[in-house]
Order: structure tokens, then C-alpha cells, then sequence
């Protein structure tokens, strides 16, 4: 596979997750056995846009989404920039590529009500494993981490005194979030119980399964899919959802958009702006109370 030094470069100089890394390979192998199949290009720095354009037609003909065939071509991108900075190649075949149109996706935040039932039944939890899964729903919804972030997080990255937490975020972008009392109360006696498992192998990591191996991704989503599967009929119910609901309920609230990106680890206002749309409501029956000329 011709790719190894892209792999190698992704995985060791970006810090990119496996998970990742894995996505990108799928993507650039299909491409790769099209290009060998259909046109006979074992070198894919010769590769021009039509070899690609007829990739996407092939995909849009198999029924693969807009959205799916988009993360695609991301990942080519990505492999011609990274040939363009080793001066491998002196244009990206992709340099005029224009993504294909795709509808936006509605994510619908859980409501307050929804979140505070779950909360009243974590209340109830008790144990090593009823107090994690309390500190994950808590720790979700009070800084609207990423998944990967939260299971990432150490020991060190929490301060008790402080009231604060450091988080990892994409591209090693360090951010630190304060923590509600309540939390702080939370982790607290989550760690009193974490100090009575029999055995821990990844000690540095602040959550953890009963085995005590750092908790993995899959099972963040088991938690969280479960305890809102008892409080919400709505059809996703992920970590992401709760990260949508931190930041619809703050910029309900009045929070400052730009204080709400420093606190999710958003790169751009622009990917922020989506959460304001979940918001309008709040912010018309403001508006429609507020307004002096609004009659009553």
C-alpha cells in the first residue's frame, strides 16, 4: 500500500486518534483499487481530477450519501496536501474539487426537563460503577466535551481546588472549562470508590471500567444511550446530543457566543453559529416580551 508514509505522518505527527487513522485508510484503499481497476494507476501522484471525478460518479451510482462521499474526498485531500508538502507533487488534483451539496442535519438538544430526570436517577445510583456513570452524564452536560475527550481525560486534568478541568482537544489544543461545586462533590466520591477496585492497570486515566482499564468510547455511548432511553423518546441519544444541549441551554440563557466556542474547543465562530439556530425560540420569546413596540 502506498500510503504508509501519509499513515505514519497522520498518526505520529498530527496525534490523530486510531479511529481515525482507520477512516483514512478505508477511504484512500477504495480510491486506490478503483484507480488500479478502472484506469490502471498503481502511482496515485499522477492521479488527475477526471480519475476522481469518475470515483464520485461510481459512488453516487452505488447510493453512497453526498455527506459520506464528502468525508471521502476529505480524506484525498488530505493525502495531496500532505504530497504537496513533501514536494512529492506540485498541484493537488483536487485544488478546484467543490463539495456536493448536502442537507444540513437537525440535531435536537435534549430538553432541561429531559436532563434533570436524568439527573434525578443518577442520584439514586450508588457504587463504583453508578457514581462513574454519574460523574460521565455530569461531566457531559456541564462542559460539553467530545467523547473522546472525555475518556481521554487524566487524573491530573482535574482540579479540585481550582474547580476546573483540562481538556484535549482537537489537534492538541489544550482548554480549561470550570467545574460546577456539584461536579467537583461528584468526582469526589467517584475517586473514593475508584481507590477500592481490586486491581488498576491504567492508573493515570480519571475514568475507568470495573476492570480498571480506561473507559473506551463504546461504553460512553452505552451510558449515556441508556439513561436518556429512560427519560427521552427522541432517536438519537449520544454524547454529541449532550454536547448540544450544554450549548443550546447556555446561549438560551444569554451566555456570549464566543464564550460558549472557548468552551466546546471550536476553531471558528462559524461552527458555533450552528447551536444559535436550536435557540431561536428562546431568543424570539425574549424578543417578543422585550420589545417596546410589541403590543401586549
Amino acid at each position: 500500500m502506498p500510503f504508509k508514509d501519509f499513515f505514519d505522518y497522520l498518526e505520529f505527527e498530527k496525534n490523530y486518534s486510531v479511529h481515525t487513522v482507520t477512516a483514512y485508510k478505508k477511504d484512500l484503499s477504495a480510491f486506490f483499487e478503483f484507480a488500479v481497476a478502472e484506469y490502471e494507476y498503481t502511482d496515485l501522484k499522477q492521479v488527475n481530477y477526471g480519475v476522481i471525478r469518475s470515483w464520485i460518479v461510481s459512488l453516487v451510482e452505488a447510493g453512497i450519501s453526498n455527506r459520506s462521499i464528502n468525508r471521502k474526498i476529505s480524506s484525498l485531500k488530505s493525502y495531496y496536501k500532505f504530497l504537496l508538502k513533501t514536494e512529492q507533487i506540485e498541484e493537488s488534483p483536487l485544488t478546484k474539487h467543490q463539495a456536493l451539496k448536502t442537507a444540513k442535519k437537525v440535531q435536537v438538544p435534549f430538553s432541561e426537563k429531559e436532563i434533570a430526570t436524568v439527573i434525578e436517577l443518577l442520584a439514586q445510583e450508588t457504587g463504583f460503577e453508578g457514581l462513574r456513570n454519574k460523574l460521565i452524564v455530569e461531566l457531559f452536560y456541564a462542559t460539553g466535551m467530545r467523547r473522546a475527550e472525555l475518556v481521554n481525560l487524566k487524573l491530573g486534568d482535574i482540579s479540585s481546588s481550582k474547580r476546573t478541568v483540562k481538556v484535549l482537544g482537537k489537534r492538541n489544543k489544550e482548554r480549561i472549562i470550570p467545574l460546577l461545586p456539584s461536579i467537583a462533590v461528584t468526582v469526589s466520591n467517584y475517586l473514593v470508590e475508584r481507590n477500592r477496585l481490586e486491581s488498576i492497570r491504567d492508573d493515570t486515566y480519571l475514568l475507568l471500567t470495573k476492570k480498571g482499564v480506561k473507559l473506551y468510547e463504546t461504553l460512553a455511548y452505552r451510558i449515556i444511550n441508556s439513561y436518556f432511553s429512560r427519560a427521552s423518546e427522541k432517536v438519537k441519544k449520544s454524547p454529541h446530543i449532550l454536547r448540544h444541549s450544554f450549548a443550546t441551554h447556555l446561549l438560551n440563557e444569554g451566555a456570549d457566543l464566543n464564550a460558549v466556542k472557548e468552551l466546546l474547543g471550536h476553531a471558528s465562530l462559524a461552527s458555533t453559529q450552528v447551536y444559535t439556530h436550536n435557540s431561536m425560540a428562546k431568543l424570539k420569546e425574549v424578543y417578543k416580551n422585550a420589545h417596546p413596540r410589541n403590543s401586549k
